[in-house]
Order: structure tokens, then C-alpha cells, then sequence
């Protein structure tokens, strides 16, 4: 069982990135898929997730608005589109699935992925 993160890089302020996981080695329909990031000295915090219906969509305040998280079922993906980025969204972004419902809580996912790295300049 595999996630795979992709997608990261250096944008500036105010730019965009999509970054996509992908799910190999069991099918992840019936799990929800979260995004979570840890910047440099900080802690791991919760940035978004979707049910496995695809249909419930959770944000964390801080990017509400600006992020978009959806599912691909026949890829097996999750996606994560970043639009109007700001310089403290740079960190390391993890996909996550669990069975918990779209948990905020990273203990609560049983799959990770290794991390995909955003930058932001201003």
C-alpha cells in the first residue's frame, strides 16, 4: 500500500499549484483522503480532506477560500488545487487515508505519503 504525493514547488505570492496523490496498492473508495503540512519548526497541521463519497469537504480556516480538495475514483487520486498562495503556505504537504471520516486529526489516518515540498516566495 502506497500514497504518493506530487506536485510541489516554488511559486510566487499569489500563484497557484496542484498537487495530486496517488493511491497504489489497495482501493482507497471507501477511505477519506486528507492533506496535511508541517513547515520548518512547526507542527503537523491539518489543511484538508474529503469523504470516501467525495462529497464532504473539510477545510482548515486557513485556507478556506483558496484550497480546493477533490477525489478522482477511476484514477485512484486525491488532488489538492492551491490558488492565491501566500508565503506561510510553504511547508511539506502529506496526503493521508483513513477510515475515520474526514478527521482533522493525523492519528486518525492509517496511510501517509512521503511529502511533497511547496514553496512560496513573496
Amino acid at each position: 500500500v502506497q500514497l504518493q504525493a506530487s506536485g510541489g514547488g516554488t511559486v510566487q505570492a499569489g500563484g497557484s499549484l496542484r498537487l495530486s496523490c496517488a493511491a497504489s496498492g489497495r482501493n482507497f473508495r471507501g477511505y477519506s483522503m486528507a492533506w496535511f503540512r508541517q513547515a520548518p519548526g512547526k507542527e503537523r497541521e491539518f489543511v484538508a480532506a474529503v469523504s470516501y463519497s467525495g462529497t464532504i469537504p473539510s477545510y482548515a480556516d486557513s485556507v478556506k477560500g483558496r484550497f480546493t480538495v477533490s477525489r478522482q475514483y477511476m484514477a485512484n487520486t486525491v488532488s489538492l488545487q492551491m490558488n492565491n498562495l501566500k508565503a506561510e503556505d510553504t511547508a511539506v504537504y502529506y496526503c493521508a487515508a483513513g477510515l475515520s471520516g474526514s478527521s482533522w486529526y493525523g492519528d486518525e489516518y492509517e496511510f501517509w505519503g512521503q511529502g511533497t515540498l511547496v514553496t512560496v516566495s513573496s
